[in-house]
């Protein structure tokens, strides 16, 4: 999901002062397969040890939380005014990331906006809503334009609003943003000039205009909740955060008119719409993962943008590996004539790749559900009770291996913002004297990625392996069908895991 630009990635391997950011090659300590059945021993030993402690009172949803808005100061700062410079400075970002993409050097490397979009935004906002909360729901500069648009036209015409009022299709679910998603999905990973400024300035212009026209046909709110790729992304996302947002009185949530932001007990959390206007408001902060855990209904569409997120990062770190260059070069044998940078073998082999890969996961996640669906005896339906009951629980996962896979990227590929904020446009400016500055390859190596890529895929499958575990306890009576229930889930998470060190052991062994 948020992985970087395959485009931009292959040009900055392509210089060589970046190339091998990480070192190089890294021969693994020992086998991959002792990591391999390290990693999966770690995950069933979770599932044993949270199948023994997690039981009774934990079906419920309740989880230790502190407001931090009991300090007034806080609240203070979080208020209107205060947010100002954080909302002027958003918009300034999105001027200078279309202007910069319009205006300046064609040279990627020498441009801000790829570095911005693919490295700061994507991959960094990603990182930060995961750990910390939905910062995106402040800082969305699309939001922002629109709702001052909103205020200019109450304050000089009072009677109208700027948006047609046509009831948002609820059987559309969040399909518009899924689109969308792998649309934008195809474009960083399988289009050749994704890390093009000129073509990052048409999709900045051509997704600001589907924005602003879904907001002007359903209203604001109905479209950041369907069809905004990424406050849908974001969104989910965050609720693995340690914060959270609250409506702690339900009768000040009504202005939703939606379920969408319920929690399994029927409480208004995550819904930056209602914490907008009520009066009473908490801002908490929480354990890590249980926003994961404390969800109502989940409809096919938003499910399909979970196994989305999911297989899309998958197949980024995958079209990394030796195995995947076979594929391409396979691919340019066989269209040697296709040389344009819309339509070449590349282009072909990685689309077909991002369609097999959310097929295939749909088709692993629907068969470990259906093994499920028959040994607990058939209940609850399959479609859409186990196959959305389960689906966020695969987010850790996904999380997991984008912070594996990406990490480095981000550290060692993101300096390149401290020079081009002094020369944005490729001009030969200096602004604020760091244009010369220099990438510190050094700040990583391979061996600590290495580490770390197994500790936190561990831990990620090992949280999906309680929050499966947590939403088995509210679909089950006893404990005995619960732990049955999580066989399967366990296959599942094993699985994920051995696939996911395979991966990510590929770029650094060979």
């Amino acid at each position: 999901f948020y992985s970087p630009g395959a485009g931009f990635g292959a040009f900055l391997v392509a210089q060589p002062v970046y190339a091998h950011g990480i070192g190089g090659r890294y021969d693994l300590p020992l086998p991959l397969g002792f990591f391999a059945v390290g990693g999966a021993a770690a995950v069933v030993l979770s599932f044993v040890i949270v199948g023994v402690v997690v039981r009774g009172e934990s079906r419920l949803v309740g989880y230790p939380r502190f407001n931090l808005f009991r300090y007034h100061w806080i609240e203070f700062l979080l208020s209107g005014p205060f947010l100002w410079p954080v909302k002027l400075f958003s918009v300034f970002l999105l001027w200078l990331v279309l202007t910069s993409a319009i205006f300046g050097t064609s040279r990627p490397v020498a441009n801000f906006a790829p570095t911005f979009i693919w490295v700061i935004w994507w991959v960094g906002m990603g990182f930060f809503v995961a750990l910390f909360g939905n910062l995106w729901a402040l800082v969305n500069p699309w939001k922002i334009i629109f709702s001052w648009a909103e205020g200019l036209l109450q304050w000089t015409q009072p009677e109208r609003s700027l948006h047609l009022g046509h009831e948002y299709p609820q059987k559309w679910g969040i399909w518009p943003a899924v689109i969308l998603f792998f649309a934008f999905a195809w474009s960083e990973n399988a289009f050749a000039e994704s890390s093009s400024p000129r073509f990052l300035a048409t999709m900045v212009i051509v997704y600001s205009l589907i924005t602003w026209a879904g907001m002007f046909t359903f209203g604001k709110q109905q479209w950041l909740r369907h069809g905004e790729v990424f406050s849908l992304v974001f969104g989910i996302l965050s609720r693995f955060s340690i914060t959270e947002v609250r409506v702690p009185n339900s009768q000040e949530c009504g202005e939703c008119a939606t379920e969408d932001c319920r929690s399994g007990d029927g409480r208004c959390i995550d819904c930056y719409e209602c914490f907008e206007y009520a009066k009473e408001r908490e801002f908490n902060i929480r354990p890590l993962g249980v926003g994961l855990g404390n969800l109502g209904t989940i409809n096919p569409s938003v499910v399909a943008m979970v196994i989305l997120l999911l297989a899309t990062a998958t197949f980024d770190g995958f079209s990394a590996t030796p195995e995947w260059l076979q594929v391409q070069t396979f691919f340019l044998t066989q269209f040697p004539e296709l040389r344009s940078p819309a339509l070449n073998g590349i282009t072909i082999a990685n689309t077909l790749g991002l369609i097999a890969f959310p097929l295939a996961f749909t088709s692993v996640y629907w068969f470990f559900c259906y093994l499920m669906f028959r040994i607990v005896g058939g209940r609850p339906p399959l479609v859409p009770g186990l196959i959305g009951a389960y689906a966020f629980s695969l987010i850790p996962i996904a999380l997991a291996y984008n912070y594996a896979h990406f990490l480095s990227f981000l550290l060692i590929t993101g300096q390149l913002i401290i020079g081009l904020a002094s020369d944005p446009f490729g001009f030969g400016w200096d602004l604020f004297g760091t244009a010369d500055y220099l990438i510190n390859i050094r700040i990583t190596n391979a061996r600590f990625i290495w580490i770390f890529s197994v500790a936190v895929i561990v831990a990620g499958h090992i949280f999906a392996v309680y929050l499966a575990h947590i939403r088995a306890m509210r679909l089950y009576p006893t404990q005995s069908l619960v732990l049955k229930s999580q066989l399967p889930m366990l296959g599942l998470m094993v699985m994920y895991t051995v696939v996911s060190l395979w991966i990510v052991s590929r770029p650094i062994t060979e």
